[in-house]
């Protein structure tokens, strides 16, 4: 498209250096861009979730299902601390974009070009999105065996240049292509989120199991820290020397309790067991520890 200047009564055809108006962009092509990374996120990240619940029960020796918790109150969990999650990473992008948009400013746009030329180079495009999926197995390699964070970075580097870097390469030279890249980028990043929320499960199930006491992460996942006194049903008496007790859960009929002062978990009948009081996220004493208050006790 051009248009007509007159200057000095001389016409000069000058170019519109403006693109065209469907080359700008606009909402649809941006949600398209969005979705590409978000919904893989979300679901690699909720079925990192579902495991890592699993691996908190199994700090007490138990399963979810064996505390109650049905498919329907897993789901609902997990959107839970999935919709926490957008309530914490939105301001959080949203201050790392801000923070760039302030660096480019500084340097005069200096950032930004750097940014498109690195973008513009493929190998380079390549190895940057191999090294951050290859970073995504590192967190379960934490999880699943004992690697130092000097091999963890080992494992991260090997899987980049070993497996993603050559089809990550290859997947470039065509934009569908491309977007397989932010496809398999935008899941692997969930996944490796939710192998660091598996390993914050377990560092905080390993806390209540050791200390008595919850932490904040797990009352977003609706862990239930709640302490309760039991008394024998028929008779009233207190039991266990009335010793506070984890309640963790029911199911079929049963309490399942963890007792912090023997470091067990174990179970009662309902129909025999009346909880006489009840406590939520009780306050510890501090240095206060697990495993060393319990002595002759009466079990009716």
């Amino acid at each position: 498209m051009t248009k007509l200047v007159v200057e000095h009564d001389i016409p000069q055809v000058v170019a519109d250096d403006r693109p065209p108006e469907d080359a700008r962009g606009g909402v649809i092509p941006l949600l398209e861009q969005i979705g590409a990374v978000v919904v893989p996120l979300g679901v690699g990240l909720y079925a990192l979730l579902y495991m890592g619940i699993e691996e908190m029960y199994a700090v007490f020796n138990v399963s979810p299902q064996q505390v109650g918790i049905d498919q329907s109150v897993l789901f609902s969990r997990l959107i839970t601390t999935l919709v926490l999650l957008v309530l914490v990473l939105i301001p959080l992008v949203g201050m790392i974009v801000a923070a760039a948009w302030a660096v480019n400013k500084i340097t005069f746009g200096r950032a930004a070009r750097a940014l498109d030329t690195v973008r513009r180079r493929p190998w380079t495009a390549a190895f940057l999105a191999a090294l951050w999926c290859g970073a995504t197995y590192a967190g379960a390699a934490a999880v699943f065996s004992p690697f130092d964070a000097l091999g963890m970075a080992a494992v991260a580097g090997a899987l980049a240049l070993v497996a993603f870097l050559v089809p990550f390469r290859l997947l470039r030279r065509r934009q569908m292509g491309r977007a397989g890249v932010k496809v398999v980028t935008g899941t692997l990043t969930g996944i490796g989120l939710g192998f660091v929320l598996i390993l914050e499960m377990i560092k905080g199930a390993a806390g209540i199991q050791a200390t008595g006491q919850g932490n904040t992460f797990l009352d977003f996942l609706g862990f239930q820290d709640q302490w309760v006194v039991l008394k024998d049903a028929d008779t009233d008496r207190p039991l266990y020397n009335g010793r506070w007790m984890m309640l963790l859960g029911e199911s079929v009929g049963t309490y399942v309790f963890y007792d912090c002062d023997k470091l067990e978990t174990f179970r009662r009948p309902i129909e025999g067991t009346h909880l006489a009081h009840m406590q939520l996220q009780p306050e510890r004493e501090e240095g206060y520890t697990c495993g060393g208050l319990a002595g002759p006790e009466t079990v009716d």
